[in-house]
This record gives structure tokens, C-alpha cells and sequence, in this order.
């Protein structure tokens, strides 16, 4: 009996999670909008003339997608999470033991944790967002003005629900992060394919962080 309401508690979770991607952000698997985005790999991006767009790095690896606007920014990052789903519970925990005067709070993809961190000297306000979907957990991370200003927000939640993740069918750790590529690999590797395509010609430039 216990195995049964645990596998019940299970399917109403997933059940809730997915109404509340009903509107994006999207599996590559599941039917959506079939609008122009960056192919990153693991992540599929909408371009955007609105925001700065970056590449987070870590080491060699490719790790993260920072959309920028004026003073504010939102993180992308990728994870593999358990067929159960749940790691964003698991994940919640760990961010708000890092956090100064972390805060549960509703929001619109779910329960997010408000807080601050400290960079470079200075207090930064910090929206953590956590996303999951189908063995996967997208993390986000809305910092500077709009992670306290609802109408400076509104433009990176709408960046948020126009993301696709591409979990692939590869075993991965929990946690682990999802590969990234540059669209400049893709964009080579056409041009092997078709000389004389590049997909990404007109789209936005991407920088690097490091």
C-alpha cells in the first residue's frame, strides 16, 4: 500500500508539473511552438534582440545560457533529474543554505527561492527558478533589478517559457549538467554537410563567460 500512494503522490506531482509547462518551457520531445531558436545542444534558445546573450563556461565546458538587459540578467542551466522527477526539492535546499535572507515564495513556475548573494563586494538580489520536466531540471536565475521588479521580470519569464531542453536518451548522473555546444560547431559541421550554409549567419552573437 505504501509503494501504491507513493507512486500515486509520484503521478500527481508529474501531473502538476506539467500544467504548469503547459506553457512553456518545453521538452524537445512534446509538442511546441515552432519558432526560431538557437541550437545549443542541450538547449534550444530564442533569439532576441532585447537581451545581451552569453555563454556560461566553466573549465572547457559549456555549462549555462545568460540572457542580459540593462542591470539584470537570467541564468539558464540544464540538469538530468531522475524519471521520478523531485530534484528541484532536493536542489531548493542546497540554494537556500547559500543565500542571505532566503525566502520560499510562489511564482509563476512554481515554488522559487528569493534571496541575496554576494559578488564582487556588493549584495545582488537573486530569483532562483527551478523547472522540471521529463529526466530534466532547468535552473534559472533571475539577479539585479528585475529579480525584485515583477515588470522588469516579465521580459526573462517569457524569455523562460520559450526554451526548449534537449535531454537526449543518454544515461546521465543526477544533477549532472546537460552538454552544450557552440553554434558555431553546428554551424561548421553544416557547412561539411551543404557548403555554403550557415544557420546561424543572421543570428545573434553569442559571447563567453568565464
Amino acid at each position: 500500500m505504501f509503494r501504491r500512494r507513493r507512486r500515486e503522490q509520484t503521478q500527481e506531482a508529474s501531473a502538476e508539473v506539467a500544467e504548469m509547462r503547459a506553457s512553456g518551457p518545453w521538452d524537445s520531445d512534446e509538442p511546441h511552438p515552432a519558432t526560431e531558436r538557437i541550437d545549443l545542444g542541450g538547449l534550444r534558445v530564442p533569439p532576441s534582440g532585447d537581451f545581451e546573450l552569453r555563454l556560461a563556461v566553466m573549465g572547457d565546458q559549456l555549462v549555462g545560457v545568460i540572457a542580459v538587459q540593462g542591470d539584470s540578467s537570467l541564468q539558464l542551466q540544464a540538469l538530468a533529474a531522475p524519471k521520478s522527477g523531485g530534484l528541484w526539492e532536493e536542489v531548493k535546499t542546497k540554494i537556500a543554505g547559500q543565500l542571505t535572507s532566503a525566502e520560499h515564495r510562489d511564482g509563476p513556475f512554481g515554488t522559487e527561492i528569493a534571496g541575496q548573494v554576494q559578488a564582487e563586494g556588493q549584495t545582488r538580489a537573486t530569483r532562483h527558478i527551478g523547472v522540471e520536466g521529463p529526466r530534466w531540471l532547468l535552473m534559472a536565475v533571475v539577479s539585479g533589478p528585475a529579480a525584485t521588479d515583477e515588470s522588469l521580470a516579465e521580459p526573462f519569464e517569457a524569455y523562460l517559457r520559450d526554451v526548449v531542453v534537449v535531454r537526449g536518451q543518454e544515461p546521465m548522473a543526477k544533477e549532472e549538467t546537460i552538454p552544450l555546444r557552440r553554434p558555431n560547431e553546428r554551424a561548421a559541421q553544416a557547412e561539411e554537410d551543404e557548403p555554403g550554409l550557415d544557420p546561424f549567419r543572421r543570428g545573434p552573437e553569442i559571447s563567453e563567460i568565464r
